[in-house]
């Protein structure tokens, strides 16, 4: 796994459907804002994380009419995760930071993800959704002093992401780079929680679980445990390469 592989495409055959959005039963149990937001949502099977670059290719006719309103407006529109007929009701926001308008009307767009919203009603369907949304953020802890653990969470997380890449890039026979891989790159705890889960690309279950967390030391916590699983698991798989290699046959 290389650390520029953070970058997402729509599969060139996906058709949208008619999609069911699932909504909380009650608000007063999440941590939003009062003030209600309409946004247009966009459902993908993928997760768009806060901060992460999404590259789309928008040609199904109800989204085209959709990019024509939007480049005229603010440039912000939410993708949400769907699921064969359903969509989640916690999503992100996707701000269009380029795009190029094909001759056959197709769009190409790069998108940049922004606030996390939850889904407080549908508005319409049709030509696409569009729903009132409000925006979620992480709890604070409950205690100021826990807030230094996130630091300790962070660098534990950026050094088995360290070491799942580099162990990663032996099985695939790239080779080894010199020095630290700086993956924290700067960021605090929050938005660095974002970016790891950014690269659990192919399971995006656990992504949007990630994403509808609202404790950052909780999706930190979870993000160390699915990296040090993955780590055990490359390994040993590294060891059976290495047992089995031609070096090692007498």
């Amino acid at each position: 796994m290389e650390t520029s592989d953070y970058y997402r495409c729509l599969p060139p055959g996906f058709k949208t459907q008619t999609f069911a959005v699932r909504c909380s039963s009650s608000s007063s149990d999440h941590p939003v804002s009062s003030d209600l937001v309409e946004l247009p949502l966009f459902p993908l099977p993928l997760v768009l994380f806060p901060g992460a670059v999404l590259p789309l290719q928008i040609f199904e006719f109800r989204y085209r009419i959709m990019m024509h309103t939007l480049l005229q407006t603010d440039l912000r529109f939410g993708v949400i995760f769907s699921d064969g007929g359903s969509v989640s009701d916690v999503g992100c926001v996707g701000e269009i930071v380029k795009h190029e308008r094909l001759v056959d009307d197709r769009f190409f767009l790069i998108c940049k993800g922004q606030e996390r919203f939850r889904v407080s009603r549908v508005l319409r369907s049709k030509p696409y959704l569009v729903a009132e949304v409000a925006w979620l953020e992480d709890r604070p802890p409950p205690r100021p002093s826990e807030g230094e653990d996130l630091e300790v969470l962070a660098s534990e997380v950026e050094n088995y992401m360290r070491d799942v890449i580099r162990i990663s890039n032996r099985l695939n026979g790239k080779p080894e780079k010199e020095g630290t891989m700086d993956l924290r790159r700067n960021l605090f705890p929050t938005p660095f929680s974002f970016f790891v889960g950014s690269t659990f690309e192919g399971a995006p279950r656990e992504q949007q679980a990630l994403l509808e967390l609202e404790d950052t030391g909780a999706r930190l916590r979870r993000e160390r445990d699915t990296l040090r699983n993955t780590l055990n698991y490359l390994t040993a798989a590294s060891a059976v390469k290495d047992a089995f290699s031609p070096s090692n046959s007498s």
